[in-house]
């Protein structure tokens, strides 16, 4: 197919990243993010060949439809109009009712816009990008690809909250899961290094960045994952809790805090930030420990034993295991997280390889470590969640 372009979208509230992706072999020809929408310095930069260029936006009050204008005047510019064949959009949240990738109409738009309950920070920008994209390029077909759609597989026992099960019926409130077209990607490329049948593979996949999440994969489908009604739930993160008591939250409410106060400590003032005080990005916590920061050092054990610990308890709904497939940001290129982290899974009888370990990083793929207690390996497989969105518009043309 010569022209296989897709143009992925992926609108937050205050930003926008864009990329033009060859659908068949995933390269990735301009991309570019667009941020600090709503502010004066709001600024749209992409990469082109090799060079970076960076703009103004202007008009505060419609930053996303003007990203997507200068978007479609360097597409213009480019000559890639005619290689174009679909837009493709990342969508946060498809609730119970999307359960793969759909080709966007109006009655899909209003339901990713109904659904913004669920989240309210991301399915509202994420129409906005739509809206935006269907002007700008109104002969193209428009797809959605959400996040929660791989996890929709999870059986009832794993998603469902031991809370009344009225307020599931009524508000929908389970556990969804998040970081879906990672998981998916890195299991079915898991496969291909197998020689395997995805559908007779069991993986555990650990998406590790600013947020991160596991995943439970059984015969290629997702059982079990760690993120919840929201992705506050699960591991510790960048700057998110992770699991904890929910009673803390009326503790702080009882000693004055207010509900803005407590929920933005644990989504943007907590995890590696909160427990180091220092930093949120694991580069910067891994410096300050060799400087001997105990802040951070601290943050560190506390980060890896929780991996460890759920990656653990995610052979409860296997019956066998493949891999522990590490991606994401920190997953693909921390030497050190890694380690410690396959150290604290010693009882599971994964031993090293050391060589291989320094050698899968910064976009290498790689065997890090084998157990021949369970006959699986450990493996790095860079994510490559814009590639999914594209190859899945193509497969709905």
């Amino acid at each position: 197919m010569p022209n296989a372009n897709v143009l992925v979208i992926n609108s937050g509230s205050s930003s926008l990243k864009f990329a033009v992706i060859n659908s068949v072999n995933g390269d990735e020809i301009v991309s570019g993010l667009g941020e600090c929408f709503g502010m004066p310095e709001a600024t749209i930069a992409w990469k082109l060949n090799g060079i970076k260029t960076e703009e103004a936006i202007t008009a505060a009050d419609n930053h996303h439809a003007n990203a997507i204008t200068r978007i479609v005047k360097l597409i213009e510019d480019e000559n890639l109009t005619d290689t174009i064949v679909a837009v493709g959009h990342r969508i946060v949240h498809g609730g119970e009712k999307f359960t793969k990738t759909v080709r966007i109409d109006s009655e899909v738009l209003a339901e990713i816009e109904n659904l913004s309950d669920l989240a309210p920070l991301h399915n509202p920008a994420g129409a906005k990008g739509i809206h935006a994209a269907m002007a700008a390029f109104p002969s193209l077909p428009q797809f959605a690809v959400f996040d929660t759609a791989f996890h929709q597989t999870m059986p009832q026992k794993a998603f469902t909250g031991a809370i009344s099960h009225e307020l599931y019926e009524k508000y929908g409130i389970r556990r969804y899961g998040f970081h879906g077209t990672s998981h998916y990607y890195v299991s079915r490329e898991a496969a291909k290094m197998l020689d395997k049948p995805v559908e007779q593979c069991n993986f555990i996949t650990v998406h590790l960045g600013n947020g991160a999440s596991v995943c439970a994969i059984k015969d290629g489908q997702s059982v079990d994952t760690s993120m919840g009604f929201t992705p506050l739930a699960g591991l510790m993160m960048g700057t998110r809790s992770g699991d904890l008591d929910p009673g803390i939250i009326e503790f702080l409410m009882k000693k004055g805090w207010t509900q803005e106060q407590v929920f933005d400590t644990l989504n943007k003032k907590s995890g590696f930030l909160g427990v180091s005080g220092i930093t949120s990005d694991a580069r910067g916590i891994l410096q300050a420990m060799e400087e001997g920061h105990e802040g951070a050092k601290l943050a560190f054990q506390v980060f890896t034993y929780r991996v460890a610990k759920y990656i653990g308890s995610y052979l409860i709904p296997l019956d066998a295991l493949d891999a522990i497939i590490f991606t994401g940001g920190i997953g693909e290129n921390s030497l050190d997280i890694r380690r410690e982290i396959l150290n604290n899974l010693n009882l599971l009888g994964f031993v090293e390889d050391k060589k291989g370990n320094e050698d899968a990083r910064f976009g290498a793929s790689g065997i890090v470590a084998k157990s021949e207690l369970l006959d699986a390996l450990a493996v790095v497989i860079p994510t490559n969640e814009e590639f999914v969105i594209a190859q899945q518009s193509v497969e709905l043309l």
